[in-house]
């Protein structure tokens, strides 16, 4: 008996010491109804026990791999054409996962603050919408705002919407509005499925969504990192360090929450500095929301984002340049088309006279376009003075998904207003010079102009603009010699200049003053 029982011993001794084959796991934006990326190799990756072999099936395609020692596993599946519903399927060597409702389409991701995360019943017209939204080839997913000190494996999704969801009247309420109206008239106008991963957290700065490494290595952004070095010195004491460092801005913030106490609270305000937690930390949200999908195949991204970075203006063009390059790099595609939403007009009184912080945003987020594959929807007609948050989400939603169709699609369509291209000094005159005038410059004068003009005394007197042609001819009696222009050049300034195809020319200057 003794012997039979050493036997048994030893016998389950070997069982126990042989790792069991585990489940196949995938990251969780793979699930039922999701939407797979078009004309693009196709990535599926996730984790096995260590060495089991796993084999991915979609449609006629088959490709194995093996687990790496560290439970690690990836695929890559040749391109398919538009179309489905498709099962993929994941099998292990004991356990096969089934998606069901697989569509093969275009897939874009969509992040930045609460403009953004703004929902569908919060915006214009919201219960026509809502009972309108019944579009079965529109797949929405939206991922859980959570933070990370390093970069995650996978994202959290939503604890309401734990899967890619179909468009339907009970599924978009609480979707990004502008993702939603965004995949709406893209849907309309390719013809093709359409995904939507909504990444977004409001009141965060546009460094919570890049990556620490970048900001290390640019001594032009290491500041941010210092900044933030202190903050973290101070918690919890310094809880509210950021009001205190910005004395005149933070009551007219406090003011306005306190005013709107049904509304998210406006950037910048009472937020936990150097908290684990706090989203406002360089590279946290990157770690948590980007990096765990940057493997996932897409088409593109929008981003509307700045109102955070206002009182930074001055190094949002070279952070916003950072981040884009350093996306394409995770995404390894340095073309991937970039579109980005210039911030809404708001604010009529600035809590300093004089306060340009939105107008300077918006110049930063302007000469962004210096990268290729760019395109900016300005937003400066359709906003509210007296809301951060317009509710205008469709008229966003349909001009980036113009420049979507001319920018990632090639499409033969004017997707941007008019934009500053120069200018020349033409005895007491200024001939102004724009891109993007489409089918002619459109002056409503009956708003007033919104150019000023100056001499080298640097002081701006209102302007009288007349359109020549494709260019806008500018003077005042106030300066017998102008060096410079501005339009519409305040953070809530008159919009009078358009192109006729209906798009409002972006806000600029050409003076340093």
């Amino acid at each position: 008996m003794l012997h039979a029982w050493r036997w048994a011993s030893l016998l389950l001794l070997l069982l126990t010491a042989v790792p069991a084959a585990a489940d196949p796991r995938l990251p969780a934006i793979f699930s039922d109804h999701m939407v797979l990326q078009q004309q693009m190799p196709i990535g599926v990756w996730g984790w096995a026990a260590p060495d089991e072999r796993i084999e991915v099936r979609l449609r006629t395609q088959r490709v194995s791999t093996t687990a790496g020692r560290d439970g690690r596993w990836r695929v890559t599946l040749a391109p398919e054409a538009a179309g489905g519903p498709d099962e993929l399927v994941v099998a292990g060597a004991t356990v096969t996962k089934r998606f069901a409702d697989v569509l093969v389409g275009e897939v874009w991701v969509g992040s930045g603050q609460s403009n953004m995360q703004w929902e569908v019943r919060q915006a214009q017209d919201s219960d026509k919408e809502i009972a309108a939204g019944d579009h079965p080839r529109i797949r929405l997913f939206s991922v859980k705002r959570v933070t990370s000190l390093e970069p995650k494996d996978d994202v959290t999704p939503m604890d309401a919407a734990p899967t890619w969801m179909v468009a339907t009247p009970a599924s978009i309420t609480n979707f990004s509005a502008i993702g939603y109206f965004f995949s709406r008239e893209l849907q309309r106008t390719k013809d093709v499925p359409i995904g939507f991963i909504h990444s977004s957290w409001g009141g965060t700065p546009a460094e919570a969504w890049t990556r620490r490494d970048v900001l290390e290595e640019d001594p032009a952004l290491q500041p941010l990192l210092w900044q933030y070095r202190r903050y973290e010195a101070e918690y919890p004491s310094g809880r509210y360090a950021h009001d205190r460092r910005q004395p005149v801005i933070a009551p007219a913030l406090s003011a306005w929450n306190e005013a709107h106490p049904t509304e998210p609270p406006v950037p910048g305000v009472n937020a936990p500095r150097g908290a684990a937690d706090d989203p406002h930390r360089p590279a946290s949200l990157w770690n948590a929301m980007i990096a765990p999908i940057t493997p996932f195949a897409i088409r593109g991204v929008l981003w509307y984002q700045g109102e955070t970075n206002a009182l930074r203006a001055w190094d949002y063009q070279r952070l916003m340049t950072a981040m884009i390059q350093d996306w394409r790099r995770a995404w390894n595609r340095g073309d991937l088309p970039f579109l980005f939403v210039q911030l809404a007009n708001f604010r009529p009184n600035p809590p300093t006279d004089g306060a340009t912080w939105w107008a300077q945003v918006r110049e930063a987020q302007r000469l962004t376009l210096g990268l290729p594959n760019t395109a900016m929807a300005s937003a400066i007609d359709i906003g509210n003075p007296l809301d951060i948050h317009p509710l205008n989400k469709q008229e966003v939603g349909r001009r980036l998904a113009l420049a979507a169709r001319a920018v990632a699609y090639g499409d033969r369509v004017e997707y941007s207003g008019p934009l500053y291209d120069g200018m020349t000094i033409e005895g007491s005159r200024i001939r102004v010079r724009f891109r993007h005038v489409g089918a002619g410059l459109a002056l409503d004068t009956a708003k007033g102009s919104s150019f000023v003009v100056a001499g080298v005394d640097g002081q701006f007197k209102p302007a009288i603009a007349v359109v020549d042609g494709d260019t806008i001819v500018v003077s005042s009696p106030a300066v017998a010699a102008p060096v410079a222009v501005r339009y519409a050049w305040e953070d809530d300034p008159i919009t009078s200049l358009r192109n006729k195809d209906g798009l409002p020319a972006s806000p600029f200057r050409t003076d340093t003053f």
